[in-house]
């Protein structure tokens, strides 16, 4: 089968390799779509994190946003997943640790991610092998395109309900990029006033044309809880600043360096911060609003490539005919 790899830094090619097998546990999904997303482009560049901790090495098969249909099923698994559409958990744990045993296995030191740890590989190629323990079933209401934005739509569900979304609530979000929107959009469902920010008036132009209300800065205080979607190292202490006594901050994004945030702000504020590194208790739940209706995610693709079109793409290279949105699917089928 034909499958993207990044070889080393800025290195790129599209491979025939050996398609997956269905192994006891596990089921070959036949990918239909994929998002790329900045995890995939710090491959790209060299500076994913894992790279430097050994949990990650090229040459690396990348895609962890995918939706797909089941084509085999390995012993041990129920054949009524064959022919059914589904999404799944970037983040396998090993199952055995005190982590797993505690249904926290995104965070088990031993675990996998699908494309981007521990060796297993990606979604951007024709099949992909998937524990059947990490499958959510898609309903019919739920297209290749949405179904493909499950994964940073747990994200970012997580992270509107750490911000305390609800009606009323007041809630800042940095960041005009796929989380930060979604965020936004999820937020906006449950009821809470939402305003995005951004560094110029281009970037939150397409924010606009979602209905969101969006500026580059904010009046210090005026806000019940304020996220940080960005990799910008001084967006936490922006966030910080726009929250009123009491408040709360969400810290999804990651910078490459250091941010620097005055714990003094915290203590006299009394405000709760809340780190989120995974969306995976989240997908069932946004598979819920998209499947409803509640939450439209498919204006955020602005174009959907094949393979040979990724390495482009992860340079930041806009498809031609791309539209204003800011993420770019992939359909290993073209």
């Amino acid at each position: 089968m034909r499958a993207f790899v990044v070889t080393s830094p800025g290195q790129t090619r599209v491979e025939d390799v050996e398609p997956p097998a269905a192994v006891p546990g596990e089921v070959v999904v036949d990918v239909e779509r994929v998002g790329v997303c900045g995890t995939d482009h710090e491959f790209l560049t060299g500076d994913m994190a894992y790279l430097h901790s050994g949990h990650a090495r090229y040459p690396m098969r990348i895609g962890h946003e995918w939706c797909g249909v089941v084509s085999a099923v390995g012993d041990g698994v129920d054949a009524s997943w064959l022919r059914r559409r589904v999404t799944g958990d970037t983040m396998l744990g090993c199952g055995a640790c005190a982590t797993c045993a505690a249904g926290r296995r995104y965070l088990c030191p031993n675990r996998q991610e699908i494309g981007i740890r521990g060796g297993r590989p990606g979604a951007l190629a024709e099949q992909l092998a998937v524990p059947v323990t990490a499958l959510h079933a898609l309903p019919p209401t739920v297209g290749p395109a949405a179904g493909a934005l499950v994964e940073p739509g747990g994200n970012s569900i997580r992270a509107a309900q750490a911000a305390g979304a609800a009606s009323g609530v007041r809630i800042a979000i940095w960041g005009p990029g796929t989380i930060g929107l979604l965020t936004a959009l999820f937020a906006r469902a449950a009821g809470a006033q939402v305003h995005v920010v951004g560094l110029t008036d281009e970037s939150l132009a397409f924010a606009r044309t979602l209905g969101l209300p969006a500026s580059i800065d904010m009046a210090p205080g005026s806000f019940d809880a304020a996220i940080d979607a960005t990799n910008g190292a001084s967006a936490p202490g922006d966030a910080l600043r726009a929250v009123r006594p009491g408040g709360r901050v969400v810290c999804i994004g990651i910078a490459a360096e250091p941010s620097r945030v005055d714990t003094r702000d915290l203590v006299f504020g009394d405000i709760t911060v809340v780190g989120l590194l995974s969306g995976s208790p989240g997908l069932a739940a946004a598979i819920d609003r998209y499947a409803t209706g509640a939450v439209d995610p498919t204006p955020l693709v602005a174009a959907t490539v094949g393979l040979d079109e990724v390495g482009r793409a992860l340079a930041g290279v806009r498809p031609d005919g791309a539209g204003p949105g800011p993420k770019v699917h992939v359909d290993p089928r073209l």
